[in-house]
């Protein structure tokens, strides 16, 4: 069983962000490596995961090559790919890393990002479904009254959100979010996240998977639109085993469900401090992550 990683501590360090460490390697390169700290409701845990970062590069790796003939996407090479590497010079940070640090590492190249998440959502659940109880809208839109929790939407759903470093993201009305980033790139933006996750859903529906909501970020690289960041991974999408769904209630989540149910079930406040994390909730988080990447992939990781 693989260390947990909290923190990297290499040269060059660019950022640190809720889960990863990016440092810059020159040449219009950077190495971000996915630690494994995790974040419920926006605040990261003082307890991590273990493995987790490394389930997380690896998946994004692999969706990264699902859906490459959809749009071009920042990755050079995932560290640990010895023939992908073979063409990498290397500098900086990566002539430090460790083969367990490789496998949670991924060469990219460097964007201009577009400071805005890109959500888009098959069925309602999560922060639409609270929203919907509350006051019958999704970011801000109005909805059909009487939907049940868990039920699919007629299409996808673009609900876009502020990205923010620290504390909540917003979600952003159309309205907001074309003031936010223009006309143009928003329908960009628009288009290419529903035509993605229209790829990536029908992909896990193969696999007896529905993906149910994600995120995606974009950036420029050399003036094209790109996808940037992690994808389709548990961090950032809801994945439910297609047996389990059924409209009015909600089935278990490959993601951070079982963490965030617990969370719900303290005194928690949802501000920092978090509190302790107890074994039990660490392990099953785990199993859960490792899970969706067997069952997508069709491969088994071994932490």
């Amino acid at each position: 069983m693989t260390e947990a990683v909290f923190e990297t501590n290499l040269t060059g360090l660019l950022h640190r962000g809720k889960v990863r460490d990016t440092y810059d390697l020159g040449d219009d390169r950077l190495l971000m490596v996915a630690s494994d700290r995790i974040s419920a409701f926006d605040v990261v845990m003082d307890q991590p995961i273990p493995g987790k970062g490394i389930i997380l590069t690896q998946m994004s790796s692999f969706w990264f090559g699902v859906i490459e003939h959809v749009m071009p996407n920042h990755l050079i090479a995932v560290a640990d790919d010895e023939v992908a590497m073979a063409g990498v010079e290397i500098t900086g940070a990566l002539a430090e890393l460790t083969p367990e640090l490789a496998r949670r590492s991924m060469v990219i190249k460097k964007a201009e990002r577009i400071d805005i998440e890109c959500v888009v959502r098959n069925y309602i659940a999560g922060s639409a479904w609270a929203e919907y109880e509350r006051s019958g809208t999704m970011n801000g839109m109005p909805l059909p009254a009487g939907m049940k929790a868990a039920e699919r939407f007629s299409e996808p759903v673009f609900t876009p959100s502020t990205k923010a470093e620290t504390g909540h993201d917003v979600a952003l009305t159309p309205t907001e979010a074309r003031d936010l980033v223009g006309v143009e790139l928003h329908r960009a933006l628009e288009d290419k996240s529903i035509e993605i996750f229209q790829v990536a859903h029908d992909y896990a529906a193969e696999r007896d998977m529905i993906l149910v909501d994600t995120k995606f970020e974009f950036g420029f690289v050399d003036g094209e639109l790109t996808i940037i960041d992690e994808v389709l991974t548990p961090d950032s999408s809801r994945y439910w085993d297609t047996n389990d769904w059924a409209p009015g209630h909600f089935p278990p989540a490959f993601d951070k469900q079982y963490l965030r149910a617990w969370l719900l079930e303290t005194d928690w406040n949802r501000e920092p401090p978090p509190p302790v994390l107890p074994g039990e909730v660490v392990g099953k988080t785990q199993e859960r992550y490792l899970e969706s990447y067997r069952r997508l992939s069709g491969k088994s990781l071994v932490l």
